[in-house]
């Protein structure tokens, strides 16, 4: 099949490591970087050329890209602000349009995405690379068979130490800051929700009702920014709005829960703490652990010591992995979070290629993000509840529950 000509609106740290990688895909050709700053559209350019023997062309205004009738796919990385209008444009423009992650600003934006796409049909991927991880394949997989029993909750987390990068926002141009300086809300949820509502089924046969946040107050960023390790001394003392814990309870139609957590400006080590919980067994990512029913797990109940067999177990599971990890090349895990974000890329192009829907579609996109406009508003009212849109509206009733790969 012909490779995908393919734009990439967006340069900083990830569009660089996105555009790394399609770089060195059969699948795709990157005909076209944009970027505010031009030292970044020149290094990404070079980056490319190196990699493909070809060079693409540059730009700093992304119109450009929408008037190019060689671009036949954009991939937008921009800041989080800029994701949904720009794709909203993208789409109107004919371009097939990729989104990178982020919360959204409004519910009323996730609808303008929506009604954005059911008036063009411009296919739309979101990409949630954390959907493609080996561990969430492969509980998905086991629960789709049965093994976990009746799945009743499911838990997840964004913990990573942001705390120089967030402070960093003006010294690296990154856009993290001024969402920590004015808001306070759960404000990267797709990382642990993505693979959790593909689970559960969320628009297919599933949905979320209703969700409750609750924030903790912000200390974590005002301590960091008197230590030396702080890139932007001049943020020294600075108060933020965005909480350093933040709790989000989902309540979904048909009984099940999910809880989700933001934990980004305290000392941690970096986790998803993806948790499936049924009635026949668990899946645990800390402990990269598959515990099942039959395995006599009453012994959890004495020292915590007996846990320890249990530890890195999920490769015995191994014969329940999708194909898509089971045949991936070697080399292919190095290509950007363990091989998440190369086998993203690659199901997004060759769905292009073959004409087929999206694996992760433009409702699963207004959904995830809707959650932290509505986290924002329930936090405001101090942790009231408030009521998920249907985005699909009604057509999630009908819609199959088809796995972002298959995993037969």
């Amino acid at each position: 099949m012909n490779r995908v000509k393919t734009a990439v609106i967006g340069l900083g740290c990830r569009g660089s490591l996105l555009a790394s990688i399609i770089a060195d895909m059969e699948e795709a050709v990157i005909v076209c970087v944009c970027d505010l700053y031009e030292d970044r559209q020149a290094d990404a350019a070079s980056m490319i050329e190196k990699k493909s023997g070809h060079r693409p062309k540059k730009c700093t205004d992304y119109h450009e890209i929408l008037c190019d009738p060689e671009v036949e796919a954009v991939i937008i990385a921009a800041s989080w602000e800029a994701h949904i209008p720009i794709a909203a444009e993208c789409m109107r423009a004919g371009k097939i349009t990729a989104l990178e992650v982020g919360g959204a600003y409004s519910v009323d934006d996730c609808r303008r995405l929506v009604e954005t796409y059911e008036q063009t049909r411009t296919p739309f991927m979101f990409l949630e690379n954390c959907c493609y991880g080996k561990f969430e394949l492969l509980s998905t997989s086991l629960a789709r068979r049965g093994l976990l029993g009746e799945i009743v909750y499911c838990h997840g987390a964004y913990g990573h130490d942001l705390r120089a990068e967030v402070l960093g926002g003006n010294v690296n141009r990154h856009y993290r800051l001024n969402n920590y300086l004015k808001r306070n809300c759960e404000n990267y949820p797709t990382h642990e929700l993505g693979p959790i509502a593909r689970l559960l089924g969320i628009n297919r046969g599933n949905r979320m009702c209703r969700l409750v946040s609750v924030s903790s107050r912000a200390a974590g960023l005002k301590e960091f920014s008197y230590s030396p390790r702080n890139p932007d001394p001049s943020l020294a003392g600075q108060t933020f709005a965005q909480g350093d814990i933040v709790n989000t309870l989902i309540t979904c139609e048909d009984g099940t829960t999910i809880s989700l957590k933001l934990d980004t400006t305290l000392p941690r080590y970096y986790s998803r703490e993806f948790t499936v919980r049924g009635s026949k067994g668990c899946c645990l990512q800390d402990i990269d652990a598959v515990l099942l029913d039959d395995e006599g797990l009453e012994e959890y109940f004495e020292p915590v010591d007996s846990v320890k067999k249990y530890l890195g177990n999920a490769e015995q599971f191994s014969e329940y992995l999708p194909d898509i990890w089971k045949n991936v090349e070697r080399d292919r895990l190095r290509c950007g979070h363990g091989g998440m974000d190369y086998l993203m890329l690659r199901e997004f192009f060759r769905a292009v290629q073959a004409g087929r829907p999206m694996p992760i579609d433009v409702y699963d996109a207004a959904a995830w993000m809707a959650v932290t406009p509505l986290s924002e508003q329930s936090i405001g009212q101090g942790g009231a509840a408030v009521e998920v849109p249907d985005f699909t509206n009604g057509r999630w009733k009908t819609t199959k529950n088809e796995d972002v790969v298959p995993l037969g």
